[in-house]
């Protein structure tokens, strides 16, 4: 078994945090649901200004509200309006890389949905591994360049 990416929410924005919260990292739902990031499911999260990188579980919030909220010690390695990365990962034998697809939301400063992109694994005749974005079917420069 191997872990590959799941889902990925890039760029979102903390929108609060919350150090007397029990733990955990606050959602909109609808960002949850259009990657395929689960209620409970555990995540990484990495700040793109600090560095640090933390491990916690989702819980959903107001649908909606466009919400990043960092609770208990998460709280911590953030300041509101730091930019993050959020994956999610599955384990899977390694010669299913082909059958995955994960999306990736990037994000306005606003935290509403910029683009949505795929991540594609694809296997020639020979058996040689390929990989590319793909943003509504086309695919994309790698690497890609945030915009």
């Amino acid at each position: 078994m191997k872990k590959f990416v799941a889902a990925k929410l890039h760029g979102i924005r903390v929108t609060e945090s919350d150090l007397n919260y029990h733990g955990s990292i606050t959602l909109d739902p609808d960002h949850c649901e259009s990657a395929g990031i689960l209620p409970m499911e555990f995540v990484d999260i990495w700040n793109k200004q600090s560095g640090a990188r933390i491990s916690t579980y989702v819980i959903y919030g107001d649908r909606g509200a466009r919400q990043c909220i960092l609770n208990g010690a998460a709280a911590r390695t953030c300041q509101v309006g730091d930019e993050l990365i959020i994956c999610s990962s599955d384990f899977l034998p390694a010669d299913q890389v082909t059958e995955i697809a994960p999306k990736v939301l990037t994000f306005c400063e606003n935290n509403e949905v910029a683009e949505v992109l795929i991540y594609e694994t694809t296997r020639d005749a020979s058996g040689a591994l390929s990989f590319a974005i793909t943003k509504d079917g086309q695919k994309q420069p790698i690497p890609l360049k945030a915009s």
